[in-house]
């Protein structure tokens, strides 16, 4: 059994004030403008790793289209209900959500994209994560990158580290990585 995620537990008020936030934050600075760097094309696969209450959830499913699949992974129980009111409330069909603190459940090789938004910094186990993401990458696959908490040589340095990942490019808002 792979080690335990170290996770701060968090209150339910505390997740619903980050999840107002983050609708706020959202008005102002929509999801998609992020998401258009990933690259993400009708019928990819992508996983949103650390999904917290789901922004981009609604602007991927709508990218992916009805022949891709979206999985949003969180290790908050509340994040994972979150997720699953926003796919029923607007009923996606291609849109699953995953309660994990590391494995995904996924096969090896499915995945064209994976999201790790705002979510490294707080990884106490960011090399098993980041093994996790390596094995469900696609050969081509790439792992996006945004947070805000972290300089880019602390992301870059963070996401190569065990030699699995390699810089692609630095957007605007994101870096890409390629599997090695």
């Amino acid at each position: 059994m792979p080690p335990q995620a170290k996770v701060r537990p968090q209150s339910s008020l505390d997740f619903k004030l980050m999840s107002l936030t983050f609708k706020i934050r959202d008005l102002i600075k929509p999801r998609i403008n992020i998401l258009r760097e990933a690259g993400i094309k009708q019928g990819f696969h992508v996983l949103d790793y650390g999904c917290g209450p789901g922004s981009y959830i609604v602007p991927l499913a709508g990218l992916v289209g009805e022949l891709g699949m979206v999985y949003a992974l969180d290790v908050n129980p509340l994040a994972v209900r979150a997720v699953q009111k926003i796919v029923a409330k607007k009923q996606l069909l291609n849109v699953r959500p995953i309660l994990s603190d590391c494995e995904t459940g996924l096969p090896a090789d499915s995945l064209d994209v994976v999201l790790l938004y705002d979510i490294l910094h707080d990884l106490h186990n960011s090399g098993e994560v980041l093994a996790e993401l390596h094995r469900v990458l696609k050969p081509s696959g790439v792992l996006s990158v945004n947070d805000h908490h972290m300089t880019h040589e602390e992301i870059e340095s963070r996401v190569t580290a065990g030699g699995r990942f390699a810089l692609s490019k630095s957007g605007t808002k994101t870096y890409s990585f390629l599997k090695r």
